[in-house]
This record gives structure tokens, sequence and C-alpha cells, in this order.
């Protein structure tokens, strides 16, 4: 089932996409991400071989750290800011760019690369530096969670629940299968909750397993929030998951528990190709803004960090961030 917002032909209209030759970049990367400290000598030597200019280059590990390097560029006047690491490490950058005159440049070293994915960058270094020796640029909108930026999706429910069980030690021994070892162990626990959500076409109100919101196409490395999403379009996109025990009566027993366990399965199998919202238990919403209370309340994960918990207003900064992407295909 799905529940559209009216659209706005002012903000429908496609963002403005151009080359720039922005002088010497600054590149960081995060060395604790799952491919990071292997990968930092060969970045440099990409970006050399491809006659891209670094003016500074970083290995860091803390966040921290990572936002004072990138403020100090930033004021010295660097232009284009180069990030190799996961969701979260661009997170963290994305708060210092923000409407900013700057150019990010993703390397995707992480182990979700959902932004990455939803840019249409390729999952290898190679490919990526070529996408920045191009220097075709665009701009994305970027999500806010009480002001709080995000580039991929917001998440209540199992899809946080499986973030809390996402260690770095367990990214880093298992990579990308990190993510379907969480959720099954978090299955046999996950309880359903109540959600009241508020949008610029009306209310709802329903019991559900989960509710991800999304600024750009992915989440949960490589699962579709809605097909029709993406990064520049000036909405966002959500959909939640019912919890059938709770529909019948059944919630808290081991019958509904099976049911639950059934239905997220049957879910689960079509997030990929985007064929959930087709499912009777899926509800989708497209909205230039999003209030969700909840009941027991619930924590916030956004781009792979907890950030907070329930009551929250979603809402977007439209084409606010700088990004080099891949250049359109000519029809």
């Amino acid at each position: 089932m799905a529940v559209d917002a009216l659209p706005d032909a002012a903000l429908i209209a496609p963002p403005k996409r151009g080359a720039l030759d922005e002088g010497p970049a600054l590149l960081i990367v995060n060395k604790k991400c799952r491919m990071g400290s292997e990968a930092f000598p060969a970045t440099l030597a990409a970006l050399e071989s491809r006659g891209i200019p670094v003016a500074a280059s970083y290995r860091l590990s803390r966040p921290k750290r990572m936002e004072q390097v990138l403020r100090e560029a930033l004021e010295d006047g660097v232009r284009r800011v180069l990030i190799g690491g996961g969701d979260g490490t661009l997170n963290h950058a994305v708060r210092l760019l923000l409407g900013r005159d700057v150019t990010l440049g993703v390397l995707p070293l992480g182990t979700g690369n959902d932004f990455a994915r939803s840019l249409g960058i390729p999952p290898t270094l190679e490919a990526a530096c070529d996408i920045i020796a191009a220097g075709y640029t665009a701009r994305v909108d970027v999500g806010l969670a009480n002001g709080r930026p995000f580039l991929n999706a917001a998440s209540l429910g199992l899809a946080t629940a499986i973030a809390k069980r996402l260690t770095p030690q367990l990214k880093r021994r298992v990579g990308k299968l990190a993510y379907p070892m969480a959720a099954v162990a978090e299955l046999w626990e996950h309880q359903p909750f109540h959600v009241r959500m508020t949008t610029d076409r009306g209310d709802l109100e329903l019991e559900v397993l989960q509710l991800v919101v999304g600024n750009g196409r992915y989440h949960g490395a490589g699962n579709v929030v809605t097909p029709d999403a993406t990064l520049d379009d000036h909405r966002l996109d959500a959909y939640t998951i019912a919890a059938p025990s709770a529909e019948s009566g059944r919630e808290g027993t081991g019958l509904g528990h099976m049911q639950d366990l059934s239905t997220l399965a049957r879910v689960a199998l079509s997030l990929r190709r985007g064929e959930h919202v087709s499912h009777p238990a899926v509800t989708a919403v497209r909205t230039a803004y999003l209030y969700v209370d909840a009941q027991p309340p619930q924590d916030i994960n956004a781009d792979g960090e907890l950030i907070g918990h329930t009551p929250i207003r979603f809402e977007l900064a439209p084409a606010a961030l700088r990004v080099y992407a891949p250049a359109p295909v000519p029809h």
C-alpha cells in the first residue's frame, strides 16, 4: 500500500549538474573501516595516476579528529574533499559540508556503502577514482533527523536493533556477511511497537516491526527503500513492516512471534529488488516531512549511527550537497 505526497513542480526539476576545476583535494581515509588501512596507499596512488592533486592526506580513526582536520581544511579554502570509508564516516563529514561550495568525492571502503550505491558509484577504488577524475558533479538532498544530517536512511525497530549488533569487530571479521549474521541473531528477540506518523498528506497509526525513512535509494547494505527513491527528488521515502501478531491478538505469544518472523522473512526476500512495497504488510509513504512518535519509545539509527530516540521529525535540505557522480548515459 502506498501513500504519495502531492507533486510540486518547482521541487521535482532536475538538479544543476556540471564539471568543475576545484584545485587540490583533501583526502581522509578512515583506517578503522573495513578496507581502510590497506586502501590508503592504493588510494593515493590511484589519485596521483589520474592527475588529481592532493593537498593533504590523512589516515584517521577518531571522528572528532576527522572533523577537526576537515574544519581546518575548509577554513583554508579547500573546495573538494575525498572521503574513504563507509556510510558512518560520510555521515560525520556531511555535517561540515552541508550547504558549502565544496564537492565531496566518495571512496566506498566500508561495509554497506549505500550512499555510493545510491549515487551509482561502483564498489571499487579504481572506479571511484575514475569518477572523481572525470569531474562530473551533481547536487543531492540531505536528510535531517531533528536537524541532524543523514545521507541514506534512518530507521526504527528491527534495522536499528540489527545496527546495534554490528560492532566494528564483527564488520572487520566477516565483512559483508556482518549484516545477515546480525539480522539472524536479532530476529529471535525482536518485538513490535506502535507508531504514529504525521506526513504532508495526513496521519497514520500502525503496529509495526520496522520503519525506514530514506533520503537515498538504499539502506542496510543494498536493500531498497522504495523503487522510486532518489537522492535528488526532494522527497523522503519511507516504508513500514506491519506486525501480524498485533492484528491477530497473538502479540507476545510463541505463535505470534512465528507470524512476525514469517512476514519479515517474506519481506526481506524482496527488499533487494524493491518488490517489498507490494507486500500487504508493507506501507510505503512519500512525503516532504515526517513526524514520528512511537510506543514504547524507539532508538533511531541514521547511516549506521545511533542518533537518539523518538519522537523525531524528519525533513530535507534540498540540493544541499555537491558530489562527484557518474555522468548520465546519453539516450
